[in-house]
């Protein structure tokens, strides 16, 4: 397999971005990468805007700029690049709500200026700004209808529209549905292709399909991005016999090897998981309100012999405190 490629995560300008879903990660985890990003960005981009682009130049930004109240469904990277020795910045929003947003145009507007305002904060002697080029990723069941642009959401009387917009603010941007977009045509480098296969049969019901355990495509990727994809297909509802049978159709040994130990681990997890859960339910059920505190201290504890123990323990004891003795 390929060697680790080095992922990075999004921070918020001010602030965490809190990478809170799967979805999240596995997608910072590709496309944080300055090639996989590449490899998607520039199939997204007019040929002539994608060659004048120096991609060897292209490099990770600090910052965030979603809007706190989508940070649960929505995850953006932002890029510097250079075009004629001119820094041109490049944002990708992924997003991966259940519903369509009409009004994404007028929410990418706030993010765009949001970028800029932080470009001159960090340099305020500088007069001119850099360009942004926009592309969003929609991991959608169901292709969706949004504007391309923001001028398209403007309701102008037709006999003035001429005159009102050179008054009014417009850009358009690049827009990818999973949803509208083939297996075989999802652009990209092989780890960013094998993430967005993934992204899409999650959608679709199809994380056991051939197209995702396409072995020669996986063995291009790196063994971490791997083992996250596996990680993320175990989180999933899928049918855990039929995964199983899945894992032994693979030929190489230790994609199979690795996939095996994976989904044990997962297992282990799962049951470990489940006890922890017990032990809160009884102490909830004698004590009521249980402290979280006491919840991640639970949550904090590990073995299946110690785990039996704590959970005799929630039966047995007479107090909070008396089982918070114990932990």
């Amino acid at each position: 397999m390929a060697s680790e490629a080095e992922a990075n995560e999004a921070e918020g300008a001010g602030e965490s971005s809190g990478l809170h879903q799967p979805h999240d990660k596995l997608f910072t985890a590709a496309f944080g990468v300055p090639e996989n990003a590449a490899g998607f960005l520039r199939a997204q981009l007019p040929s002539r805007l994608a060659n004048a682009i120096d991609w060897e130049s292209l490099c990770p930004q600090p910052g965030s700029f979603v809007d706190s109240t989508f940070r649960r469904s929505h995850t953006d990277l932002l890029f510097s690049a250079s075009i004629d020795g001119r820094e041109t910045l490049l944002y990708l929003l992924f997003e991966h709500q259940s519903a369509c947003d009409p009004r994404l145009p007028l929410r990418l507007l706030r993010y765009l200026v949001r970028i800029w305002e932080d470009c001159a904060r960090k340099l305020p002697d500088r007069t001119k700004l850099p360009p942004i080029l926009p592309v969003v990723l929609s991991q959608n069941a169901e292709v969706w209808e949004v504007p391309d642009s923001l001028g398209a959401m403007l309701d102008l009387p037709p006999d003035l529209a001429g005159d009102l917009t050179p008054f009014l603010p417009d850009f358009t941007y690049r827009h990818l549905q999973l949803a509208e977009t083939d297996y075989a045509s999802l652009p990209g480098t092989r780890a960013g292709i094998f993430v967005l296969r993934t992204m899409k049969a999650e959608r679709r019901g199809e994380l056991l399909g051939e197209v995702v355990w396409e072995e020669d495509l996986i063995l291009g990727i790196p063994r971490e991005l791997y083992q996250m994809v596996l990680r993320y297909i175990l989180a999933a509802e899928i049918d855990r016999d039929a995964f199983e049978n899945r894992l032994n159709q693979l030929r190489d040994p230790e994609l199979r090897t690795d996939a095996m130990t994976l989904a044990q681990v997962y297992r282990q997890e799962g049951r470990q998981k489940s006890r922890q859960e017990d032990i809160l339910d009884a102490l909830e059920l004698r004590f009521g309100q249980v402290s979280e505190e006491i919840r991640e201290m639970i949550r904090s504890q590990g073995g299946e012999a110690r785990l039996r123990e704590l959970f005799r323990a929630a039966i047995q004891c007479t107090s909070l405190e008396e089982f918070r003795g114990a932990l």
